[in-house]
């Protein structure tokens, strides 16, 4: 019984023969650059930036009543908001 080992670099690897041919080569330089593209609603959301000075002015005014004291929190639409969140996640 004859058992032929692949000694020596030519076994190690037996995909590198294959990737040193010109064709391969050649292969590589005709594949597509990667491109990306942002979806017409990414480009909404990016453009919605008057949404985020009216949320920051929102943030100020309800800094402003916890500071002073006179923020008071509405326990069931708290409650309702709770619900909502959780009820969206199933």
């Amino acid at each position: 019984m004859k058992i032929n080992h692949n000694i020596g670099p030519s076994g190690v690897n037996p995909y590198k023969r294959q990737m040193s041919t010109p064709d391969a080569a050649a292969n590589a330089a005709n594949k597509k650059a990667d491109k990306v593209e942002i979806s017409s609603t990414a480009k909404e959301m990016q453009q919605l930036s008057h949404l985020s000075v009216q949320r920051q002015q929102k943030v100020e005014e309800l800094k402003l009543q916890v500071e002073n004291g006179m923020y008071k929190i509405n326990p069931k639409e708290t409650a309702k908001g709770i619900l909502a969140f959780y009820q969206k996640k199933d």
